[in-house]
């Protein structure tokens, strides 16, 4: 038996993996199970020998990062996802973090603060880290009023008009699904979906998914 946090680290530049394992093994807390170029190598250790956290980078050759945590989440619940990445758009936090992900970090965190991100995460923390926080932070829709009873009630309604298919398919991409989920749905086929979706984001005055999500919470447009 071992106290130690196990890891998986999925990264596919070869230097950047050298530089975690030989930094992590410099700590007792922790054991390094594996460290992988591509999600598909992670994730098949995974299925031979769990780990308690998973460093995943999102930008990977072949299933990108983004997937692989969504997979990890359904499949492997007790494994938790640190995303540590280069990428620090609110769109790929959101995602991140809906898709399973227990933190955000970006990799020139110090080695140090990453140690801590990960034996907190482990104990059941959500962690962001603060210089991106306040950015995906203004993507919140703003509440209606201040009154506790009324935060999201009585929003100003937009003079938009969505389709009943199209307002289900919003539905779904306020869910985080793919264009491939949302054909498998409502039985369509996965580029009717993306016409759909991009439809849908003219409609609404957005350049991509997040913000139509967002703007979908912030103004009730599936009520």
């Amino acid at each position: 038996m071992t106290d130690k946090i196990t890891l998986y680290i999925i990264e596919d530049y070869s230097l950047t993996r050298a530089t975690y394992k030989h930094k992590f093994s410099l700590y007792k807390d922790f054991e390094i199970l594996g460290a992988f170029e591509t999600a598909e190598e992670g994730l098949e250790a995974l299925k031979n020998k769990p780990a308690d956290i998973v460093l995943m980078d999102l930008g990977l050759p072949y299933m990108n990062g983004l997937e692989a945590t969504k997979i990890i989440s359904r499949k492997f619940p007790k494994t938790k996802v640190i995303v540590l990445t280069s990428h620090d758009r609110y769109e790929e936090i959101f995602a991140s973090l809906s898709s399973g992900a227990h933190a955000y970090a970006l990799k020139d965190i110090h080695i140090s603060d990453l140690c801590n991100v990960i034996k907190e995460v482990h104990k059941g923390a959500v962690w962001i880290d603060p210089r991106i926080a306040r950015m995906a932070l203004s993507a919140f829709p703003e509440p209606a009023s201040t009154d506790f009873n009324n935060l999201y009630n009585n929003k100003k309604k937009l003079d938009i008009h969505l389709s009943e298919r199209e307002l289900d398919i919003l539905k779904l991409v306020v869910e985080g699904k793919s264009n491939t989920e949302i054909g498998d749905i409502i039985m369509i086929s996965p580029h009717t979906a993306k016409s759909h979706v991009c439809k849908i984001l003219t409609k609404l005055s957005v350049s991509d998914r997040v913000q139509a999500a967002v703007k979908a919470v912030k103004y009730d447009l599936l009520k």
